[in-house]
């Protein structure tokens, strides 16, 4: 009983640091690195001759124009650099790896998968080194829901000693589910980034959050706090704190903070999102349905294409109660990919909406069996309750609240009086 009691103690000890947070966000800035990028931007546009189109002042402000969308989450940021690439690339003759180089990574981020992949065979066309093939043949498969080819490409590049290959294997086995092996890859990417304080970042970051969705909160905080002190501008390692002190510590307001400092600092809407699980958390229906209906209108903008539909998904089909855009959204979703997950989302919206027969036939077809993450496992376990499939709405509950600390608390609190926790 006493070491019963030391457990369940040292649970529900806070993990994420006031002191820390505070010393943090009262003396954080990111002027230095502002007005560095801003000189970069300012240099590298001027040096463009628009009547006479090159390719390496063309390349360097489009990299500056993404590494400022990484900083201040403009999101035309991302636009602009994508009309310099394509100038570049007409005034080549489509000849010239670089600029399609370039929209490929470009167009993954704002989730365009389709695009990407398309960018990727003209670009294999006019030639490009094995190594870049492979990695972005890689991510694009991921992406895409290929994953027999992403295995494929993996192994095209293997090699213990390799960043971008740790970092893909991490990305690889943590769909299988494989976490163990996933979190030992990304920490091997992370120690292999060495001086690279953009590539430890991306490593340290992701793999906190697969410490995260394993339940190792306690070791992803000090990942999220190793990312920051390398750089205090991965909002996402400061946002990630925000997370757990909601969803463990249950330190709302010190989450609110943190969003509300994040949302001060970029325009991207994710610390919006946030702000509705506070509310969530808090039982306050009126500011989860202001927020939401805020993220919504952010996110929705055409300048965002697809980058937040998991999220407006989860609000269409939620707090907003919005099932017949939840189906447009998820039938478009698959239209840019087709996964497991995105099948998932389909198949929530259809019954959302009132679509049961629709939806058994795509869960059957597309879903059922296969590798899901935490949120589409609470997504099925409800398509199955609704069913009348006890025994596989369970199945479903246990999984996701394996994953619990991925889900809202409204979500938790749910699977908590289904499971009797």
């Amino acid at each position: 009983m006493l070491l019963l009691f030391a457990s369940c103690k040292n649970e529900n000890k806070a993990i994420v640091s006031v002191a820390f947070t505070d010393s943090l966000l009262n003396n954080y800035s990111d002027s230095a690195i502002k007005n560095s990028l801003e000189t970069d931007l300012k240099f590298w546009k001027n040096r463009i001759v628009p009547e006479s189109p090159g390719l390496v002042n063309e390349l360097q402000y489009a990299g500056c124009l993404v590494r400022h969308f990484h900083l201040t989450g403009e999101i035309q940021d991302l636009v602009t650099a994508d009309s310099i690439l394509l100038l570049a690339d007409k005034a080549f003759e489509h000849k010239e790896t670089a600029p399609y180089i370039a929209l490929v990574r470009n167009s993954i981020l704002q989730h365009r998968f389709k695009m990407a992949d398309s960018l990727l065979q003209q670009v294999k066309n006019t030639g490009i080194r094995k190594y870049e093939s492979a990695t972005l043949s890689f991510d694009v498969a991921f992406e895409l829901g290929y994953y027999p080819v992403a295995a494929f490409e993996l192994k095209q590049i293997t090699s213990p000693t390799d960043y971008g290959y740790n970092f893909r294997r991490a990305k690889l086995a943590h769909y299988k589910g494989e976490l163990d092996t996933a979190i030992a890859a990304m920490h091997r990417a992370a120690e292999l980034a060495a001086g690279n304080v953009s590539l430890r970042q991306a490593a340290l970051s992701n793999e906190a959050d697969l410490n995260l969705h394993n339940g190792n909160l306690q070791r992803a905080n000090e990942l999220y706090v190793q990312s920051i002190h390398l750089s205090a501008t991965d909002l996402h390692s400061v946002m990630a704190l925000g997370w757990i002190a909601l969803v463990h510590d249950k330190n709302d307001s010190l989450a609110e903070k943190i969003f509300r400092f994040v949302r001060s600092k970029t325009k991207a809407p994710d610390a919006i999102f946030k702000l509705t699980q506070v509310a969530d958390a808090r039982g306050d229906s009126a500011m989860q349905k202001k927020y939401s209906t805020e993220f919504v209108a952010i996110a929705t903008a055409p300048v965002y294409r697809n980058m937040y539909n998991k999220y407006v998904l989860e609000l269409y089909t939620g707090i907003l109660n919005e099932p017949a855009k939840a189906e447009a959204m998820a039938a478009g979703e698959l239209l840019n990919r087709t996964t497991p997950q995105t099948y998932a989302w389909y198949v929530w919206a259809l019954y959302s909406n009132n679509k049961t027969a629709e939806a058994e036939k795509v869960y059957q077809q597309h879903v059922s069996g296969k590798p899901l993450e935490g949120l589409e496992l609470y997504w099925m376990g409800k398509y199955m309750q609704a069913q009348n499939k006890g025994y596989n709405a369970q199945q479903f509950f246990k999984a996701a609240y394996k994953n619990r600390y991925d889900l809202s608390a409204g979500m938790v609190r749910d699977l908590e009086k289904e499971l009797g926790e």
